[in-house]
Parts: C-alpha cells; sequence; structure tokens
C-alpha cells in the first residue's frame, strides 16, 4: 500500500477526534472560505461543492457552512486568509507538500520551518520537490463493499483514469475534474468511501523503514497538528505492518 493511501486513511479514522477538538471544523471552514472566492454557488463551484461535502461528513452545522461560505464571497468580514504550498525534505529523504491556509504568512512560515528541523526534515524552495507531484482525485473504497469487476464499471463509465489494489482498499484515480462524477456514480450505486479527496499524490515512491520511518511518521503528525495546516502529502512508502504499529 502506498504511503499517501495508508496515511490518508489513518488520517481519516483521526478525523472523529480531531471533530471533537473543532480541528477539523476549522480546516473545513478555511477550505469553504478559500473556495467561495470563487463563487458562493456550490452548483457552480466544484471546490466549494467538494467542501461543503466534507462539512456535512463531519456532521458541520448548516449555520457554520452558510457563515464560511459570506466570509469567502465577502459578505461578511473575515475572509482575509492565504493558500500557499510549501515544499520539503523529511527523514530519509522523502518528499513533503504542505498545503496551508494561513491570515499571517511570515508567522506561518517560521512556524513550518521549526516543524521541519525539529522532526529531521528541510524546508525546500519553490518547486524543489512539487515536481515529483501530481493533482488527482483519490478514493479510497474498502474491498469488502464492492467488487473488482463492479467497481471498475461504475468508475470508468463515470471519468476514472484508474482502479489500484491498495492492500485492504481499492484506490479510484481520476481527474480532478472528474472527481465530483466518480463520487456520484458511486453514491448512486450505494458504495462507501473512506477518503475521498482531489489531493496531491506522488508519480514515485521511496521506500523507508526503522528510523527514518518513524521520524516521517512523526513529521506528518507534527505538519498536520499545526493549526494552519490543511492538508500534507509525501511520496514515502512504509509496510503496511510497520506504519500500523509506528501509528499507534
Amino acid at each position: 500500500m502506498s504511503g499517501h493511501s495508508k496515511w490518508a486513511t489513518i488520517k481519516h479514522k483521526k478525523a472523529a477526534l480531531d471533530a471533537k477538538r473543532g480541528k477539523t471544523f476549522t480546516r473545513i471552514i478555511k477550505e469553504i472560505t478559500i473556495a467561495a472566492r470563487s463563487g458562493g454557488d456550490p452548483d457552480s463551484n466544484p471546490r466549494l461543492r467538494t467542501a461543503i461535502l466534507a462539512a456535512k461528513a463531519v456532521s458541520m452545522p448548516a449555520d457554520n457552512i452558510k457563515k464560511a461560505v459570506m466570509r469567502g464571497t465577502g459578505e461578511l468580514e473575515g475572509g482575509q486568509i492565504e493558500e500557499v504550498m510549501f515544499e520539503g525534505y523529511g527523514p530519509g529523504g522523502a518528499a513533503v507538500l504542505v498545503k496551508v491556509a494561513t491570515d499571517n504568512r511570515n508567522r506561518t512560515v517560521s512556524e513550518i520551518r521549526h516543524v521541519f528541523s525539529k522532526n529531521g526534515g528541510s524546508l525546500g524552495e519553490l518547486g524543489s520537490v512539487s515536481w515529483m507531484f501530481e493533482r488527482k482525485s483519490h478514493i479510497l473504497i474498502p474491498k469488502e463493499k464492492a467488487g473488482e469487476e463492479q467497481l471498475m464499471d461504475i468508475v470508468l463509465d463515470a471519468g476514472a483514469d484508474d482502479l489500484r489494489d491498495d492492500g485492504e482498499q481499492w484506490a479510484v484515480i481520476s481527474p480532478p475534474e472528474a472527481h465530483d462524477a466518480v463520487l456520484n456514480a458511486l453514491e448512486k450505486s450505494h458504495i462507501p468511501t473512506e477518503v475521498a479527496e482531489v489531493a496531491m499524490l506522488p508519480k514515485n515512491l521511496i521506500h523507508l523503514e526503522g528510523k527514518n520511518a518513524g521520524g516521517m511518521l512523526r513529521l506528518s503528525e507534527a505538519l498536520e497538528e499545526h493549526d494552519d495546516v490543511q492538508n500534507v502529502y509525501s511520496n514515502f512508502d512504509i509496510d503496511e505492518k510497520e506504519m500500523e504499529a509506528l501509528a499507534q
């Protein structure tokens, strides 16, 4: 299983705990606010529609969603949030992309740099690792919920590029613009998803084990804990049993 897929699953399982602390709400509200700058109608704004679906998935109150949209469209104050992508390296040379949403770029740069250096990594220059990734729709489905042939027919007809065997799950990979169509096709077929996101997926993987594997997961967790971080992407690959043991 690829590092991104396994880590995405672990993050998903932690989402309920994060929601109780308000962290997931904060991240989704920022995403809604940023997305709404391109228009407050989710029917004509795919990014906003995806963000609102994510909000509903964690039972965010409708009033919170409405206010986040209004801040993004300028109807309410408080929408001055800047979106920044940081690039760097983790233990063992793994490439790392960190997507943040901040109202103070200078403060966030300093803090993210500190997180990297404290956890055996280093912050790089713009363009240093982003070429190793591509923006794709990434949907994970538990294998017990759908068979390969059934799933293949559904997702390919909806515009997906590929269906991959990712251990205990199927990974559906699609162009970003096909994300909604593929997700809708799965919902109509009553096939539940474990992770559904438009993400930066690595083109190739770097295998980590032992000290480097543990260090990379600590760096990932530390970055995830930062209040301004929306998402962390990396090209690490760790054996599933070792990752589960380290993630405990």
